[in-house]
């Protein structure tokens, strides 16, 4: 059962739906995908996009893929297995829970093949993995939502950036997760929501959710938080993340630093939000995590229409990296992490409870 009026990705027997978040706010309409190969175009144009969604939906793509596969050779059905884990892996390069979920289902893939012989078995059993996966996402959001609400007092003015609600996830939600799970606890907040050029993920998404939850928020353009800190209306950042290196630098949607640069002069607390999935502990550091490159049209359109000259030269990284002094702390699903970052990572994802 969902915990929003919308579902952002479902299972239905042998295909999956998806709502066609370039669409929102204005169309609610619902993409289905009968074919991995469907599955990953959703995924590379931002049909659907956050990186739990990413994960879950990658993990969806690989199960409708093995249970359309024809072949009930195990030989070929590796080889055909391996193909279609590739396919997601090419998707998005920035989000690392794109590849925690392919890396979980290669092992379930391969502990099934010892079990059984059976391809149509072993399909069946990948399905009940991304299934699991899904209701283990929407735990973790709920867990995340919880620890994260601890930071919030009665009567905060919040900052968001980008999307990070139940449209980034399978449900509920990471930083919009901790704004739910206030609300619920019968705090009364306001949120700001910037717009987030150039994909307009925060005008078009985030205010959508928040709107949906009757929660009270305002819009405003990136160039404004500025102001809103100088006059003291902002008392808390918290947004989610795409991945986290081991020492705590967090990459996620292009603006992100900027607005903790501006936060660390104000002395805003900047919290970052995210499941122990988009940690990778084998990032040192903000520098080794790769960013996304998308089109220029992007930058230079708007809903298709040109808002600058046409052969304008343009630049678009879709993601940055706040680099870990800016951070106050991380929200996890174990408890909030707070410097020295590092060492409570470890703990982390060693399995320990912050």
């Amino acid at each position: 059962m969902n915990n929003t009026s919308f579902y952002t990705l479902k299972w239905n027997g042998d295909k999956v739906s998806f709502i066609d978040q370039r669409l929102l706010p204005n169309q609610e309409v619902y993409v289905t995908c009968t074919s991995y190969q469907e599955v990953a175009t959703v995924i590379e144009t931002m049909v659907v996009r956050g990186a739990p969604a990413i994960g879950i939906s990658a993990a969806y793509g690989i199960a409708l893929g093995l249970l359309k596969a024809n072949t009930q050779n195990m030989d070929e059905f590796k080889k055909y297995f391996d193909n279609v884990a590739n396919v997601m892996a090419k998707t998005r390069p920035t989000a690392v829970n794109l590849f925690w979920a392919i890396d979980r289902m290669k092992k379930k893939f391969y502990s099934a093949c010892e079990i059984s012989k059976d391809t149509s078995t072993i399909a069946k059993m990948m399905v009940e993995e991304a299934l699991l996966m899904y209701d283990e996402d929407v735990a973790t959001n709920k867990a995340i939502g919880k620890n994260g609400s601890a930071v919030i007092k009665d009567g905060m003015n919040i900052l968001t950036h980008c999307n990070a609600g139940a449209l980034a996830t399978a449900d509920y939600g990471t930083a919009l997760a901790v704004i739910r799970s206030a609300v619920e606890e019968g705090k009364k907040i306001h949120v700001y929501a910037d717009e987030t050029r150039p994909f307009l993920q925060g005008a078009r998404l985030t205010m959508w959710e928040l709107m949906k939850d009757n929660i009270d928020c305002t819009l405003i353009s990136d160039n404004m938080s500025g102001h809103l800190m100088s006059k003291k209306k902002i008392d808390l950042i918290v947004v989610g993340a795409d991945r986290i290196a081991a020492n705590g630098d967090s990459a996620n949607k292009i603006g992100t630093y900027s607005v903790a640069v501006l936060a660390k002069y104000h002395g805003i607390p900047m919290y970052f939000a995210a499941p122990i999935s988009t940690i990778d502990i084998n990032c040192p550091d903000g520098s080794k995590i790769p960013i996304e490159e998308r089109s220029i049209d992007e930058v230079r359109k708007v809903n298709g229409t040109f808002i600058c000259p046409q052969n304008a030269k343009a630049f678009n990284p879709s993601f940055d990296v706040t680099p870990n002094s800016l951070i106050t702390g991380i929200i996890t699903e174990k408890g909030v992490v707070r410097p020295p970052f590092a060492e409570g990572i470890r703990t982390l994802v060693k399995g320990g409870v912050i």
